[in-house]
């Protein structure tokens, strides 16, 4: 799992979020302390405009306890001793699982369906099933967002043929969903003008009138959104409960929220479907640190960091970390929810 500090900093300087927890950071006590071991864990996220980035800095900040910070018994950081995590931006689920699989990346934010396909060797998994896949923790639930101008006169997704829209980067979790949605409602590909976008390029774009729509899977409120919304009136093309036992056939892990009337100005509360945020490892991983880090996300001190951290983060819960697991649990984290009393 190591790769040297010069390397870190390197990758630090060229855009990845790094959350070092220093602020209680006091003089070693002793020499073995001074030379403890300095690991790095890397969390794949999604675009900055996303949800997955801000909750993974979160999750960073909770396992990161550098060398030499104040002990958790002292008020210090509860994280693993000597580890140091950075959140990285990626293009999201797919990118995320694709890094995990082949040991670019420690760990990594994915939707549950995408997850349960490149395990399983599902779909456009089939000859490539991603068989080293193991899950932390179930963390949120994430509605698929379809936006459009309020003055775009499109009212239901069938209304998209002919438009041009946006329908999340190449390799990411929401392009499946949208190509989903699409075929559901029975738009064609070839119906659409399709782009593909970040999020946040995405949301100007829709401002600048170049495109017509943009799909959008992230927890609710998401930050982008919030400021196209202040920006001008959207609306959030609904989606009719008919529909959901259609999507279900190619993605299981679907069901239905209502995305709130106070989650984005002018825009009323909207029914969406949904899907899970798993937090995902790799077998190479060690046991131990596995173990480690799954102990960390649920310490006492984690909880202020993650409500106050993101919107999103206040649905993360120790009593719904293994609701919806499309995987298996690594033994690290298995370890520490049957020590939990989470599992028989």
């Amino acid at each position: 799992m190591g790769f040297s500090f010069r390397g870190a900093r390197l990758a630090l300087l060229a855009g990845v979020i790094g959350v070092f927890v220093l602020a209680d950071a006091a003089p070693p006590r002793a020499a073995e302390e001074s030379s403890q071991a300095l690991h790095f864990f890397r969390i794949g996220t999604g675009a900055s405009g996303g949800t997955y980035f801000p909750i993974g800095g979160v999750i960073a900040s909770a396992i990161s306890s550098p060398p030499g910070a104040r002990p958790c018994e002292k008020g210090g950081s509860c994280g693993v001793p000597g580890l140091i995590a950075v959140a990285q931006s990626t293009a999201g689920s797919l990118e995320n699982l694709a890094r995990i699989e082949a040991g670019e990346l420690e760990s990594g934010l994915a939707q549950a369906d995408l997850a349960y396909a490149a395990f399983y060797g599902v779909g456009s998994f089939v000859k490539t099933p991603m068989t080293k896949l193991r899950a932390i923790a179930g963390l949120f639930r994430e509605a698929v967002h379809i936006v459009v101008r309020t003055d775009s006169g499109i009212a239901s997704i069938a209304q998209l043929k002919g438009k041009r829209v946006s329908v999340g980067e190449e390799g990411s979790g929401t392009l499946i969903d949208a190509e989903a949605f699409l075929a559901a409602y029975k738009v064609r590909r070839k119906d659409v003008r399709v782009v593909f976008l970040k999020p946040g390029a995405a949301s100007d774009a829709l401002r600048e009138g170049r495109i017509d729509a943009f799909f959008l899977v992230a927890g609710w409120p998401n930050s982008t959104l919030v400021a196209l919304a202040e920006a001008l009136p959207i609306r959030l093309l609904p989606v009719d409960s008919a529909a959901l036992p259609k999507l279900r056939q190619t993605h299981p892990f679907f069901g239905m929220v209502q995305i709130p009337a106070d989650a984005y100005k002018g825009v009323p509360a909207t029914d969406a479907v949904s899907v899970g945020a798993v937090w995902v490892t790799s077998t190479e991983l060690d046991e131990g640190l596995v173990y480690g880090v799954t102990k960390a996300l649920w310490e006492k001190s984690t909880r202020r960091l993650l409500d106050l951290g993101h919107p999103e983060g206040r649905q993360i819960r120790l009593e719904t970390a293994l609701d919806g697991l499309a995987i298996p649990l690594h033994p690290g984290a298995e370890r520490f929810y049957r020590e939990a009393g989470m599992l028989k």
